[in-house]
Parts: structure tokens; C-alpha cells; sequence
């Protein structure tokens, strides 16, 4: 009983605190405690936790119900994570399997090291170790491929690529998964916030390049190919969230008040805004200037026949 209460009380602490430990990973970072990451099927939450005797504690959480189970496992182990003050919890297949941990070291130590966990029994499989930086990006549906980021270096986090780890052959796949159509080597940014499809098949980024430009990072997480949509300029990223509508064949950006900003048509990557209100914005405001404009000469025209009607009577009175 007292081990029950202990984990009771942890879920509490858990599911209604900030993450007690982070360290940051790029794009991603990996977090202790929070909110973990859920599981749309049941609404569990799996969540890291420090342990004192062994490293970590992974449990699955429920808010109303508590604790359904746990495991210890060796080393310091957390949940890839992602967003700004807005964590959301990475690293479960779409099928709710496979769970993939990383070291909390995260990619400033090399090798780098992932454990991979079965989720539904709570029991470690195995543990991935690769030489160089990596940090954990995605998992295709079914959990049979794991998409990494490869660092530049430790000391450049801002600057890589996204590879492919085939978690059947237990390999990385040769080369890198990028947009064709771009010339970039290397990709460079911060990852904001992400929205994944409802087959867990398509996964949207939200970065922002160290020159403050925002872009989308469209990953097909099953035929391991990735698009990227250039955005306009937005000062206020950390107010944006994705989402998909329309049987997620549109990616909407909109503000955390509910006010849209752009959407992003699947397939032809195609921006545009909903009710035109950019557009009817510039429209107004260009068209409103042209008629500032318009009355300013109409005034000055009519100063200046005034001004002539009134020299020609001045002359006419003279002579």
C-alpha cells in the first residue's frame, strides 16, 4: 500500500506540474515528469520520473483513476517533448506500442543512446546507441521506423538532418530524409509546435530559422519523405498552433486566442487565408490611400482655381 500511495502521489504531481526535469535537445527536448506523453486510444499518459535506486520510473497515468502500472528502468531516460511553456509529449507509435525514450543527456553527449520500451507491457526491449549527436523526431505509425535528428555537432544545435532508423533491421538507413526541391545541405531551426495526422502517418513542424523566418516541416513518417512550406513573417511564433481540418487535407496556423493566421492545402503545399482578411486588409488599406490620395489633389486643384479666380479679379479691378 505504501508503494501504491507513493505512486498515486506522483501521478498527481506529474500530471498537474511543469516537467521537474529538462534538458534541451534542438528541436526537441527531454523532460521528466508533466504530462508525458498520451495515448489517443485510452488516454493514459506514460511519464519519466526520477528514481532514486535504479535512475528513472516510467508509469502510466491516468488523471482520474491514478496509477495503472510502472517500471524501473537504468539511467536517466525522459520523453522527447516538444513546444514553448506548451509541452507535448513525443515518442509513442500511433498504434500505441512502441515507446521510445532518450537519455537525458540528450544530444550534448555522445554516443547517443534511446530505449526503445514495449508500451503496453511496460517492458524495456532494447536500447539504441549511435555514434554522434542525435535527438529523437518521430515514429511512422506502426513503430517500424524511428526519425532522428543528426546535429552538425554538440556545439551546433541550430544545424542538421533528419534521418532514418529502421527499427525492424535495427539500422540507420543510408542518407538523409529532406525536401528534394530543396538546395539546403542541412536544415536549420527551432521546433515550435506540431500537429500529426489522424492515421499518425503525416507529422507538421512548425520551425523558425535562426533569421526568425518560419517554415512547416511536413514529414511522411511512412514512405520517409519530408516537404518544406516557406511561411511569411510572424513575430508572434510562440502564439501559433497547427491543427488539421477538412479529413486532413488543410493544415491551419492560428493563434492560441482562436484568431487564424494562414492555411497550408496538402499536397500542392498551397498558402492561403481564410476569408481573405490579409488580402482584404491590404486591399482596404492600399485603396484607402489611393483615395486619401485622390480627395488631397481634388482639394488642391480646387485652392489653386481659387486662387487664379482671385488674381484675375485683382487684375481686372486695377486696370
Amino acid at each position: 500500500m505504501r508503494r501504491l500511495s507513493l505512486c498515486l502521489a506522483t501521478a498527481v504531481v506529474a500530471l498537474g506540474a511543469a516537467p521537474a526535469v529538462r534538458a534541451a535537445g534542438g528541436p526537441l527536448f527531454v523532460s521528466q515528469g508533466g504530462k508525458g506523453v498520451a495515448n489517443h486510444l485510452n488516454g493514459l499518459h506514460y511519464v519519466a520520473v526520477p528514481d532514486r535506486a535504479h535512475g528513472t520510473l516510467l508509469e502510466t497515468l491516468d488523471a482520474a483513476n491514478g496509477v495503472f502500472g510502472w517500471v524501473r528502468l537504468h539511467g536517466s531516460w525522459g520523453i522527447p517533448s516538444i513546444g514553448n511553456g506548451y509541452s507535448t509529449g513525443q515518442g509513442l507509435s500511433h498504434d500505441g506500442r512502441t515507446l521510445v525514450l532518450e537519455s537525458l543527456g540528450g544530444p550534448y553527449v555522445s554516443p547517443s543512446r534511446f530505449l526503445v520500451v514495449d508500451a503496453r507491457r511496460l517492458k524495456p526491449v532494447r536500447t539504441i546507441v549511435l555514434d554522434g549527436t542525435f535527438s529523437f523526431d518521430a515514429l511512422s505509425p506502426d513503430g517500424s521506423m524511428l526519425y532522428l535528428i543528426r546535429y552538425a555537432s554538440a556545439g551546433d544545435l541550430n544545424h542538421y538532418i533528419v534521418r532514418a532508423y529502421d527499427m525492424r533491421a535495427n539500422r540507420l538507413r543510408p542518407g538523409k530524409i529532406a525536401d528534394r526541391s530543396e538546395k539546403e545541405t542541412r536544415m536549420a531551426g527551432t521546433a515550435l509546435t506540431r500537429t500529426t495526422s489522424a492515421t499518425g502517418r503525416w507529422v507538421y513542424t512548425l520551425y523558425q530559422k535562426p533569421s526568425g523566418e518560419p517554415f512547416v516541416h511536413a514529414l511522411d513518417t511512412v514512405h520517409a519523405a519530408a516537404y518544406c512550406i516557406d511561411l511569411p513573417e510572424n513575430r508572434g511564433l510562440y502564439n501559433i498552433v497547427l491543427s488539421l481540418r477538412n479529413h486532413d487535407r488543410t493544415l491551419a496556423a492560428r493563434w492560441r486566442s482562436g484568431r487564424p493566421w494562414l492555411r497550408v492545402a496538402f499536397g500542392t503545399w498551397r498558402i492561403s487565408y481564410p476569408g481573405g482578411f490579409v488580402w482584404a486588409w491590404l486591399a482596404g488599406g492600399v485603396g484607402g490611400g489611393l483615395a486619401l490620395l485622390a480627395a488631397l489633389a481634388l482639394l488642391v486643384r480646387r485652392r489653386r482655381h481659387q486662387e487664379l479666380e482671385e488674381h484675375a479679379g485683382q487684375e481686372l479691378g486695377l486696370a
